[in-house]
């Protein structure tokens, strides 16, 4: 995002929105995919994102050493956060799996040693939706720490909980997603 476009929203220019909107739709709307359950809280999430981008925007002066790329996109993943946690009806919904896997070797790469599926032929689609079959905690634990890449430590803190609880929550979502995308290959093989 140019310097000229931030100061042409901070003026209101309805044509400098618009471009933005064009910049910014597709990569919100991906991560919006990730982080909700469905295409209905995604569309609700890019909208609620646009709305206070263009605030923060326009109240926010950037640094011009600073990439406001990379600002926004941790704008609108703090966005994700707060809007999956203010359904507190989904949030607050724990899940009933236990991994049985040998407790002594946690291992919290998901993609690490995993003879089941490759991950590297899984097609767009099939990843969101085993995303969007998990409960709440697990996506955002997922969403952040393996796709975005932020550390444990991190995840705690944008989530607002420990480390021990971030490190279940990613076993646990390793377990489903897992379980979600083999369901997924398997009843499309039986078509």
């Amino acid at each position: 995002m140019s310097p000229e476009l931030i100061i042409s929203i901070q003026k209101s220019d309805k044509e400098a929105k618009r471009w933005f909107f064009d910049l910014y739709f597709s990569r919100f709307a991906a991560i919006a995919a990730r982080y909700t359950k469905n295409t209905v809280q995604a569309d609700e999430l890019v909208d609620l994102a646009f709305k206070n981008s263009f605030t923060k925007i326009q109240h926010h002066r950037f640094d011009p050493s600073s990439d406001p790329d990379i600002y926004l996109e941790n704008e609108f993943i703090s966005e994700c956060i707060a809007f999956v946690k203010n359904i507190r009806s989904e949030y607050y919904v724990s899940s009933t799996v236990h991994p049985t896997a040998n407790t002594n070797l946690k291992n919290y790469n998901l993609f690490e040693n995993n003879e089941l599926i490759d991950f590297n032929n899984v097609d767009t689609l099939t990843f969101i939706t085993a995303l969007q079959k998990m409960v709440p905690a697990q996506r955002l634990a997922f969403n952040l720490h393996v796709v975005d890449g932020f550390s444990l430590s991190e995840v705690a803190a944008k989530l607002e909980t420990s480390e021990e609880t971030v490190k279940s929550n990613l076993e646990k979502a390793r377990f489903n997603f897992q379980k979600n995308i083999e369901k997924d290959l398997k009843s499309s093989l039986v078509i």
